[in-house]
């Protein structure tokens, strides 16, 4: 057997002292998590850099609807300010307590349109940012509510505190809203989007699930198998219909389980069945 060229070597041994250096980040805990220590800014420019080419990559072929319609604008008023201040704040109001505590730090977007196209906007409140706290907003608003927010959006560098408070009193956020998306009830259930929809509504959270990453909880039942099943919540025959009103209202059906109702709509919870109909 020929000996390896000395600069393939020298590449080997490189490649080897760094997997153990990473190992050694790893497995020995070296890197602090906390969210009191900033990343240095090498990674953190790494992680945005990627971040910005993703999005840019994926939202290139979006076309978006008319942005200056004055009703979309303030419909996007309303959904801005009872769905995205909390986090980024807006003219003249501050983000709350977990805005201004989270990292990446959200910011405000009064200088979004420098930064990203309309298209990018709406790519981002549509799918979120993974790491990031920014959550995937299709699974709680219509698509038609998605471009508002981002025709709010475009207005937000123009608008002084006062004008801004005058754009939210004109438009109040629609009470339906709080209990998620209505559209999409009547198409066929899809089950590679309930199994998203399982991630956005929260249920990986306590359940393990399989074909969804997690940190395998141990809050409620492994949810493997539940296809072969014979009862839902030891109560209900396992059929579509009845699965499907236990994702929705499951203390109306139990009053004493401890899974909370977690405000699903009817098209998600059918697409969340659906998925959950092929863990045999």
């Amino acid at each position: 057997m020929k000996p390896l060229p000395a600069l393939a070597l020298a590449a080997a041994v490189l490649a080897a002292l760094t997997a153990c250096a990473g190992a050694l980040v790893v497995y020995g805990g070296l890197y602090n998590v906390a969210a009191t220590t900033q990343h240095v800014q090498p990674v953190y420019s790494l992680l945005e850099t990627a971040m910005k080419q993703s999005v840019r990559l994926r939202a290139r072929n979006i076309e978006a609807p008319d942005l200056q319609d004055p009703e979309r604008i303030q419909r996007g008023a309303a959904l801005f300010h009872g769905k995205c201040v909390q986090c980024h704040g807006a003219p003249g109001v501050a983000q709350n307590d977990i805005g201004k505590s989270m990292q990446p730090l959200p910011g405000p977007l009064v200088d979004a349109l420098q930064r990203w196209r309309p298209r990018e906007i709406y790519w981002i409140t549509r799918h979120g940012i993974k790491m990031s706290g920014m959550p995937a907003w299709e699974f709680r608003l219509e698509d038609a509510q998605l471009w508002d927010v981002v025709a709010f959006v475009q207005r937000l560098p123009e608008l002084t505190p006062q004008a801004y408070a005058r754009a939210v009193q004109a438009a109040p956020l629609p009470a339906s809203l709080s209990m998620g998306r209505a559209d999409g009830v009547n198409r066929p259930s899809h089950a590679e989007r309930g199994r998203l929809a399982l991630v956005h509504h929260a249920c990986s959270a306590c359940h393990t699930i399989p074909g969804i990453t997690g940190s395998s909880p141990n809050v409620g039942p492994p949810l493997a198998g539940l296809a072969s099943r014979s009862l839902i919540a030891g109560k209900l025959a396992n059929t579509p219909d009845n699965l499907v009103a236990w994702l929705r209202h499951p203390q109306a059906i139990k009053p004493l389980t401890a899974m909370p109702d977690m405000g699903v709509n009817e098209a998600d919870a059918r697409d969340m069945a659906a998925y959950l109909a092929t863990l045999h």
